[in-house]
């Protein structure tokens, strides 16, 4: 799991029929600063701190056969000790 910040939306007007519904962000993960695309079916927002699970974890997530996602936006950190 990687913990984030969300840096912006990536529009698309044209996507697969298996990806449901949601967004896709761009999401700054920290420490580090490298970036990633993951979906979002929360609502997350920009500058929002959140959680990703990416891989095989993300794709089990959706029921039936998993859609091409890797990256999946699963939490909204509200707050933290560790001084991120």
């Amino acid at each position: 799991m990687l913990r984030g910040r969300v840096i912006g939306n990536i529009w698309a007007s044209k996507r697969l029929d298996e990806v449901p519904n949601g967004a896709f962000l761009e999401v700054e993960v920290e420490p580090g600063g490298a970036r990633l695309i993951a979906f979002d079916v929360l609502g997350s927002g920009v500058g929002e701190h959140v959680l990703v699970a990416t891989g095989s974890v993300a794709a089990a997530w959706f029921p039936g056969q998993a859609p091409p996602i890797d990256a999946l936006i699963i939490g909204s950190i509200d707050e933290s000790s560790s001084g991120f």
